[in-house]
């Protein structure tokens, strides 16, 4: 229903004049009753405030990208690279992974891609693997969520996860 409304909205501006319509200029930015907008920020700009610009948490830390994707793999027996949050994924196969996982009561380390494009380029480095989201078990890469769906409908993955429950973590402390 929504994406119909949105359908029709964008049809129904699309038809305007372009005087008084949403008229994109270039990508990433747009114009509208003569104001022009801006969905990215340069790195160069030299009135943007440090504080607004973007950074790199892992440049600014000493510690290589690589280093970082092994430090998560060898420390979170579960560990997804995917769009979003486990809470909140921002697309249809994260958050097809993190259902699948979900069903088995397992504890997930996870790390949204979108905050860093070195991150990303470094996990698919890492990998081997071009897609998101990407799934380590037990410091092993499985796969992406077409992987995880299968392996959760052959019961493979049942098998692979039958010690790493989040009830088997609280009983034993």
């Amino acid at each position: 229903m929504a994406r119909s409304l949105s359908n029709m909205l964008f049809k129904g501006m699309s038809s305007l004049p372009a005087t008084n319509s949403l008229k994109t200029m270039v990508s990433g930015s747009f114009c509208r009753k003569g104001m022009q907008y801006s969905t990215t920020v340069p790195n160069d700009d030299p009135d943007t405030h440090d504080d607004f610009k973007p950074t790199n948490k892992a440049a600014s830390s000493g510690i290589s990208l690589k280093d970082i994707v092994e430090q998560d793999i060898k420390e979170n027996p579960v560990m997804i690279y995917m769009k979003g949050v486990p809470e909140q994924p921002r697309c249809g196969f994260s958050s097809l992974a993190v259902r699948v996982l979900n069903e088995y009561n397992v504890n997930v380390g996870a790390r949204n891609i979108l905050e860093d494009q070195e991150l990303k380029n470094a996990v698919k480095t890492f990998s081997h693997w071009p897609t998101f989201p990407q799934i380590f078990i037990k410091g092993e890469f499985v796969g992406g969520s077409d992987i995880i769906l299968n392996m959760h409908q052959s019961g493979e993955l049942k098998d692979k996860l039958k010690d790493l429950t989040a009830e088997d973590d609280t009983q034993e402390k």
